[in-house]
């Protein structure tokens, strides 16, 4: 009796099995991501990626657990794409049905874009970041839906990869950033990193 009482204990304490998550690369775009199951795929042949210019993009996602989670690539090669107007209608795009409550600086080795945190209605919310490097927006998303896991989100918008030898600044650029900043965080992630002590 005390023998299936501790099974049945152990059951409960245990829940539902977690997710397997797995490493996903994509040598041809260039990134990695860790995704709780093998991603869905899909090919958009029109993805707005400034206003009024439509380019090619590859959706990757998969639900777990009450979550969303997405990566985006959409391919601006010769396409004569600037980074601030690609960054900037990307976090209009992300932000819209939502509130931004957070919009700092990231960094992934040498690529710098901006990491995000969107409140949504009934208790959702949405992490995420963007980049632009290689002529690619680079936006990786997760979307907490009520029930969902704080750490899931976490996990997975923190596990986007770049190769490192990829940078999206200058040596003089980068060392410009290093130099505007002070204190604890000696390799700052922009100009504006909230960690960051102005000189």
């Amino acid at each position: 009796m005390r023998l299936i009482a501790f099974v049945l204990a152990a059951f409960v304490v245990s829940g539902p099995a977690a997710a397997e998550w797995k490493e996903f690369n994509s040598v041809s775009e260039g990134f990695g991501a860790v995704f709780p199951a093998d991603p869905d795929v899909e090919d958009v042949a029109m993805f707005e990626v400034v206003p009024g210019k439509m380019m090619p993009a590859r959706i990757y996602s998969a639900r777990y657990d009450n979550s969303l989670f997405k990566m985006t690539v959409v391919d601006g090669r010769d396409a004569g794409l600037q980074e601030a107007a690609v960054i900037d209608q990307a976090l209009k795009r992300m932000t819209q049905g939502g509130q931004m409550k957070i919009n700092f600086p990231h960094r992934i080795y040498r690529i710098y874009g901006r990491q995000l945190s969107i409140a949504r209605p009934a208790d959702s919310l949405t992490t995420a970041a963007v980049f632009f490097a290689n002529d690619r927006l680079y936006q990786i998303e997760s979307t907490k839906l009520a029930g969902g896991s704080d750490s899931d989100l976490i996990r997975f918008q923190q596990s986007l990869t770049f190769d490192r030898n990829v940078a999206n600044r200058t040596p003089q650029q980068m060392q410009a950033i290093r130099a505007a900043c002070v204190g604890i965080n000696a390799n700052p992630a922009g100009l504006d990193d909230p960690r960051c002590v102005r000189k």
